[in-house]
């Protein structure tokens, strides 16, 4: 996420962090490389403008010049005016209205719309305990209406059952009175989408706004788009007048364009991102979070709340049992490994902590393959039960046979080997009560250790 930007910014701010004092030149030099680096990212000229002449309004001054950590300043001042393009704070969802609510999910065809309003009602059931209803209102793209009745099902969500040859607004009118009798409290409408804005997909929006009458408009986008996503944004925003975003494919879109443009110019604030294809993949926006990732501060708060998500609290007591009575085998091993997998791997780790371009490019020269957890588990599984339980039996006719087994080659079995070894010493000590200088916050090493 926001590679490229973050790469170039964090680059940039290292150097003046290490400037024992700063002359308004090289600040001046900072801003020029900080606009490059905005404009490269897809950012709104519009937004690059306002982001470096109030940086610079500020960084330039005796304050500044004069501090005994001006490269700290700049850093934070930086980091106050992207939280202030990208919001200040993370807003909610609106639910202050009498049941059903409901919400229009608007947008252009293939920025994940369905997808995004399935994993919405997903959100809403488990964070808010509330009953949600999905209803398709597509009836012109092949097999829309299917699409959302399946994601429905494959995650026990309520759903409003399709009659063919129903027009939208009919569908939306029938809809609202299968929410009143089946109690939900929510009912989110998946509008049709189109290649591109025309007025006859607006004229059919506003009509269906009419009878809907929904707490909250919300345009779905896709990040990946970049500076098409906000001038989309802004056309929808002057045609029916949103209340919110949601941006798509977070998680692939190395520029960071779209997320830093959004609020500002539309003036509707970015709520969830979407960061991955599992229904339980969208986010919270929280600017200052998303601040901090640009800057390569990483998002510890966001990485902690990820592991008490995903984790599986049962397997953790279990692996804390293990290390405990010096049990630990390969066996628990691969459980921890799955355990990261669920969580976006390595990569979807280490997007999260401070230095993370540093800490890319340790892995990078170290050789660290990125599909370490997935060769790693196949190594595992072509593994007999005895020799999961007890690795030191494992001869070279043995890693032979397994190599053979996993597809993978034998240098990495042993690799694979030696980590173990290493990890089940670390556990031993930690065990003991000693502290593991890993450099990994003990926040963190709480919810995976």
């Amino acid at each position: 996420m926001f590679e490229n930007l973050t790469n170039k910014l964090e680059n940039l701010l290292s150097k003046l962090k290490a400037a024992p004092s700063l002359t308004k030149e090289q600040v001046s030099e900072g801003m020029v490389e900080i606009r490059q680096a905005l404009l490269e990212a897809d950012v709104s000229l519009s937004v690059v403008k306002e982001l470096v002449s109030s940086i610079q309004k500020k960084a330039v001054g005796q304050e500044i010049i004069r501090s005994t950590s001006p490269g700290q300043m700049i850093v934070k001042i930086v980091s106050d005016e992207l939280i202030k393009i990208l919001g200040e704070k993370n807003e909610d969802l609106n639910l202050n209205s009498t049941p059903p609510i409901s919400y229009l999910l608007v947008g252009l065809q293939g920025s994940g719309k369905t997808t995004t309003a399935a994993k919405l009602a997903k959100f809403i059931e488990k964070k808010n305990n509330k009953k949600v209803m999905l209803v398709s209102l597509d009836v012109y793209r092949p097999a829309a209406q299917e699409q959302l009745k399946i994601l429905a099902d494959q995650n026990k969500l309520l759903n409003l059952p399709v009659v063919e040859k129903q027009l939208p607004l009919d569908i939306a009118s029938r809809a609202l009175n299968a929410a009143s009798l089946n109690g939900a409290d929510v009912v989110i409408f998946d509008s049709a989408g189109r290649t591109q804005i025309d007025l006859n997909m607006m004229n059919e929006i506003k009509k269906i706004k009419e009878v809907v009458k929904p707490l909250e408009t919300i345009l779905v986008a896709d990040s990946l788009t970049g500076q098409v996503a906000v001038d989309v944004a802004n056309e929808f925003n002057s045609a029916i007048q949103l209340s919110s975003i949601v941006l798509t494919r977070v998680d692939g879109d190395g520029k960071g364009g779209a997320a830093l443009s959004m609020k500002y110019v539309t003036g509707k604030p970015i709520k969830f991102i979407g960061v991955g294809e599992k229904i339980d993949d969208l986010e919270l926006f929280h600017p200052k979070r998303i601040a901090n990732r640009i800057l390569g501060m990483g998002d510890i708060v966001s990485l902690v709340e990820k592991a008490a998500q995903d984790l599986d609290d049962e397997k953790i007591k279990k692996t804390e049992k293990e290390i405990k009575e010096g049990a630990f085998t390969l066996d628990s091993y691969l459980i921890q490994l799955r355990q990261m997998k669920k969580m976006g791997g390595m990569e979807g780790v280490m997007s999260m902590m401070p230095g993370v371009s540093k800490i890319k490019e340790k892995m990078k020269n170290s050789s660290i393959d990125e599909d370490l957890i997935g060769s790693n588990e196949a190594i595992i599984l072509s593994m007999t039960k005895e020799e999961r339980e007890n690795p030191k039996i494992i001869s070279g006719s043995r890693r032979k046979r397994i190599s053979q087994g996993s597809g993978v080659d034998v240098s990495k079995i042993n690799r694979l080997l030696k980590q173990f070894r290493m990890m089940t010493e670390m556990m031993k000590k930690m065990s003991k009560g000693n502290k593991i200088p890993s450099g990994i916050p003990d926040e963190i090493l709480n919810q995976l250790k």
